[in-house]
């Protein structure tokens, strides 16, 4: 299905039921379209999918739930004017009701792909009208139920009800198509009765007079009729073809080479056509007769090109022969075309081929994808002699179109606009292909923008997160406000780096040398760094800060951070830097952590935590670990060896009690 009809739904749903159950909805049945594309098809089951999921979130009927789906689906394609369609068709609904398969046939040049049902208006009376629903998908009854509705009581102020009398094949709650139980394709097939006030429609249709002129007018000859539309055939009630317009004939012959000219009157009108549309009808009189109001599509029924058979026939004089020697002409033409076949492999158009004999100049060119004729028309019932005419023309949209089916444009109807819709479509062909190709290469330059644009983003994200939490970033972007956050306990880290720079030296290579050892030794560092359980804040100078238990809370912060000094000493070590050291202080407790700063804006932990902290790095010697008390014995109790320093002056904290950190705990 298209996506308008999920679109329809998911607005009047958001609409009727609030955003909260459409999500719940989308999740019941594992929908991952955040929106649906009108052009766009999506899978045929998804709409009972949804109707039973908002069932069992509101507490409706499933029939219910498709009968709503249809009336939202009228509401929702008057945005895009298709309302004018409806309104245009008729004065009364049941001019609606004959018009609906000619509305589809319309629409199929917007949507191309569209597998639309088949509805005829069956029959009609003072209290309503009964139409005929077929179609490949099953479950969709109550759908239409809601659109006969809604159409009914919008466009023409009609409140109606519908109700099904008649239903084969279908199954309610999917759309799957029906249960194949035989080799032959099934169609659902569903009768409706519409009950409405049809009076008005009735009294008009019964009671039109024909004006005094038409009644004086002579009868006219059906010869000069089927010369004024040349591709119209006759038929009697068995359906078989009794007359037929000159080019139908021409174009049957070319169509099938080899067979008896003659025996296209008197045959069957399905053993010699197709038909297309309506899908699935049943070609008898019955049916067509209550059918007349329907645009039907009949295909060409050949069996291939082939040049010496259509000479064959072409070169007998048929007129001569009796049925037997008709026969006997017939296994000729049909004996040489056998004969050409062996020697020509391909030259019979069993189906596309690479190449092909045109029938008109007999040859040889590549084949465009030629397809059989297609008869476009309606079905009249001429009283005068009791027979059912199909006035048509067929179906041919530019010149090399025209030409794959063998025709000209002397052979279509003169009077009429086929021949100046051939050639408008051919002049606009070109134009149409070279708008499209326009419109493909900026459809590339597009994807290339957004792919560009996707890659950009994903660095600026990456930017963004190495300055600010993605937690808090995330926070930002959605309250677009600065975040400031308290945290109960946390364990900060500090690392300076050592000996690797004379501050009193000018010497500008021994600047640069400096420069890059700090950042040999701060990429070890940031290599050591495991999310989520460490964060870097900051370097500053000499010195590396990080934490553990902000901005995602940790629990065991104090293992983590130990964790992390154990291995940054063992790293620089293993770097071997000449005169190098670094030393490392931890301390445990609470702090308040934000983003400050709009130009390259910080995460900045603050806090008394903070200060002490840095004074167990400051007061640390080369290659050590100093802990406080609090850190230490949070350790110390699950395994991390710690050994006493004893009491050091710690500037504005006085003397504090520190530990050495040594190891962690064994495996």
């Amino acid at each position: 299905m298209y996506g308008m009809l999920y679109e329809s739904v998911q607005h009047y749903v958001q609409e009727e039921y609030g955003m909260d159950v459409w999500k719940k909805v989308c999740r019941i049945v594992d929908c991952k379209h955040n929106s649906f594309k009108t052009h766009q098809i999506y899978p045929d089951k998804l709409m009972p999918d949804i109707a039973a999921a908002l069932s069992a979130c509101t507490g409706e009927s499933f029939d219910f739930c498709m009968n709503f789906f249809g009336k939202c689906f009228v509401r929702f394609f008057s945005n895009f004017g298709y309302d004018k369609m409806i309104r245009s068709t008729g004065r009364y609904f049941c001019d609606f009701l004959q018009s609906i398969d000619n509305i589809h046939l319309i629409m199929r040049f917007t949507y191309p792909k569209m597998k639309s049902p088949s509805m005829q208006l069956t029959s009609m009376d003072e209290g309503g009208a009964v139409i005929l629903y077929r179609s490949g998908r099953t479950g969709m009854s109550k759908y239409l139920i809601g659109q006969m509705t809604e159409v009914a009581r919008e466009f023409y102020g009609l409140e109606i009800k519908a109700y099904v009398i008649e239903s084969q094949n279908d199954i309610s709650g999917g759309t799957a198509g029906p249960i194949k139980m035989t080799e032959g394709p099934l169609t659902v097939i569903v009768k409706y009765r519409l009950d409405f006030d049809n009076s008005e429609y009735m009294a008009k249709r019964v009671n039109t007079v024909a004006h005094p002129s038409q009644v004086k007018m002579p009868a006219v000859d059906l010869n000069v009729f089927l010369e004024l539309f040349p591709f119209t055939f006759v038929l009697n009630h068995d359906m078989k073809i009794t007359h037929a317009g000159e080019k139908v004939v021409e174009t049957w012959i070319m169509h099938n080479p080899g067979a008896n000219p003659k025996a296209f009157i008197g045959t069957h009108v399905t053993n010699l056509f197709y038909c297309r549309r309506p899908k699935d009808t049943t070609i008898d009189w019955d049916t067509l007769i209550q059918m007349r109001t329907v645009l039907f599509e009949f295909e060409l029924i050949r069996t291939g090109h082939n040049r010496l058979a259509y000479d064959a026939v072409l070169n007998m004089d048929f007129e001569n022969y009796d049925d037997m020697l008709l026969n006997e002409a017939q296994a000729i033409a049909l004996a040489k075309a056998q004969e050409f076949s062996d020697n020509n492999v391909g030259d019979i158009d069993d189906g596309p081929s690479e190449v092909e004999i045109d029938p008109a100049t007999g040859q040889r060119r590549a084949s465009q994808g030629l397809r059989s004729i297609l008869l476009k028309g309606q079905m009249f019932y001429i009283k005068d002699i009791d027979s059912l005419i199909f006035l048509c023309s067929p179906l041919i949209e530019n010149l090399d179109e025209l030409h794959s089916i063998g025709l000209y444009l002397n052979d279509l109807n003169p009077h009429g606009l086929s021949r100046e819709l051939v050639m408008a479509g051919w002049q606009h062909c070109s134009k149409l292909e070279i708008m499209f190709e326009k419109e493909e290469q900026r459809s590339d330059e597009l994807e290339k923008s957004l792919e560009l644009a996707d890659c950009w983003k994903k660095q600026g994200d990456e930017l963004l997160y190495s300055m600010i939490p993605r937690p808090i970033a995330e926070r930002m972007r959605v309250s677009n406000e600065h975040v400031c956050q308290s945290f109960e306990e946390v364990s900060v880290i500090f690392i300076e780096v050592m000996n690797i720079y004379d501050s009193g030296s000018t010497n500008v290579q021994e600047a640069m040398q400096a420069v890059n050892i700090l950042n040999q030794v701060f990429s070890a560092l940031d290599e050591e760094i495991i999310s989520p359980f460490v964060y870097k804040v900051e370097t500053v100078g000499m010195v590396y800060m990080a934490v553990s238990g902000a901005p995602d809370i940790n629990p065991l912060h104090a293992q983590h951070a130990c964790d992390m000094a154990l291995r940054v000493i063992k790293k620089v070590k293993s770097h071997n830097l000449p005169d190098v050291a670094i030393r490392v202080g931890i301390n445990s407790g609470p702090v308040v952590a934000g983003v400050v700063g709009l130009k390259v804006p910080r995460y900045c932990l603050f806090g008394d935590t903070v200060n002490t902290a840095s004074r167990m790095e400051s007061s640390c010697d080369p290659w050590k670990i100093q802990l406080s008390n609090y850190t230490a014995e949070k350790v110390r109790d699950v395994g991390y060896k710690v050994e006493p320093r004893g009491r050091v002056n710690v500037k504005g904290k006085g003397e504090m009690e520190t530990f050495w950190l040594l190891e962690g705990p064994e495996d």
